[in-house]
């Protein structure tokens, strides 16, 4: 048991706490520098880049505003879905593919803990020539994605599965020879 966890578990575990801290700590600094108005905006690099306040009601990057609850809900399964599949149909002794899950997983949990706290997420990244703003939760969820998908198209979802315990065994017993009998 403590191999498993070790081997499957540790690696996405602490990167998505990381993400998870990286996120809560960086609203509540855009929330004690901004808050509480929303659309308060500060300008970081000329008018490409600049930090605004958004209380967001719908998902990543502002989309489908007004049912934060539907989206709690969602965000909570998606998390058990990303898990659920890591675990029984993933290569999931991958790099690649620890980092996609501790990425949408912290990301997830980072945004789950703002829809339960405020009834929103809090959103602040402004940048210029893109059609939303977003945090480090929706960042992070977003690289993750990207990875797991680029792994997948780039080498497929069995590149490291391994076959059920039974199926190893029914392989064992028809490879062998059968047993002589008494016979020369």
């Amino acid at each position: 048991m403590r191999e498993e966890i070790r081997r499957y578990w540790l690696s996405p575990a602490i990167l998505a706490a990381t993400i998870i801290i990286c996120d809560q700590v960086s609203k509540a600094w855009i929330w004690d520098r901004l808050g509480p108005v929303e659309g308060t905006s500060e300008t970081l690099i000329e008018s490409w880049l600049s930090l605004t306040l958004v209380k967001n009601t719908g998902v990543a990057f502002g989309m489908f505003q007004g049912i934060p609850h539907f989206f709690t809900i969602t965000s909570i399964l998606i998390s058990m879905a990303a898990i659920y599949f890591y675990r029984y149909h993933l290569p999931n002794t991958r790099p690649l593919i620890q980092i996609s899950l501790g990425l949408v997983v912290g990301g997830a949990i980072g945004n789950i803990i703002d829809r339960i706290r405020f009834g929103y997420v809090i959103d602040f990244v402004h940048i210029d020539w893109f059609p939303g703003i977003f945090n480090i939760a929706d960042s992070a969820i977003t690289v993750g994605v990207l990875i797991l998908a680029g792994y997948l198209l780039i080498f497929g979802d069995a590149a490291e599965r391994k076959a059920p315990a039974d199926d190893a065994l029914l392989g064992d017993l028809l490879g062998q020879d059968p047993p002589q009998s008494g016979r020369s």
